[in-house]
């Protein structure tokens, strides 16, 4: 899966400088805005580690309430988002769960560790796989409530074929997404870093028990 460079244009195979971007996302009167993905030099896995699969470890550090960053891992994107309060409070919501499709995770899209109300270890922290269940495409970040729509909760909206998700990374009713957002295996190394493709201690999830990969 190809990535936008800082330059908005796509590149047929990856550089080390794409592996990690900061994605925001905008909505503009009627449809998401076109946002660039400029880049963080903070870590530069080699196109061996990235083919293989291997770990990657990711700073936390900088990364503020309610922003959400890119990085690639076995060359698709992962979510990963710091939730703030509000945003927490809203994924809890009676009116968030009645919109959706599988509001309590029953179908293998994570983890053992990650299903649960938040879809995470951490609930301030969600990491997600930022395909969209329907055809691949790359859902945009909203995660104003009312941008969308005046139920919108904040979340995902799919430019391609307008499949939502909430900031828990689950799909809504009625689009043409069947499935939640996967949730790769993944743990903290520490308070302020986390580690995409390798379970906590004593967890054996493999990418292959998720449905859509």
């Amino acid at each position: 899966m190809t990535s936008p460079t800082a330059s908005g244009a796509l590149d047929a195979e990856p550089t080390k400088r794409d592996f990690i971007h900061i994605l925001t996302g905008a909505m503009a009167a009627g449809g998401l805005a076109a946002v660039a993905w400029p880049f963080i030099d903070q870590m530069n896995p080699s196109s061996g580690v990235l083919a293989e699969g291997s770990p990657i470890t990711v700073d936390l550090s900088k990364v503020s309430e309610g922003q959400q960053i890119v990085v690639l891992w076995r060359k698709n994107p992962m979510f990963i988002v710091h939730r703030t309060a509000a945003n927490l409070e809203e994924i809890r919501k009676p009116s968030t769960l009645a919109m959706l499709s599988d509001p309590e995770s029953e179908k293998m899209q994570q983890p053992p560790y990650a299903r649960n109300w938040s879809r995470s270890i951490k609930p301030e922290y969600l990491v997600l796989i930022g395909v969209c269940t329907h055809l691949g495409c790359i859902p945009g970040y909203v995660p104003s409530p009312g941008s969308v729509n005046a139920t919108w909760p904040g979340g995902w909206l799919c430019p391609c074929h307008g499949s939502k998700y909430d900031l828990a990374g689950r799909v809504f009713k009625s689009v043409p997404a069947p499935l939640n957002l996967p949730v790769p295996p993944y743990h903290f190394a520490s308070a302020s870093s986390v580690v995409i493709g390798a379970n906590p201690p004593g967890e054996t999830f493999e990418m292959s028990q998720i449905a859509t990969l």
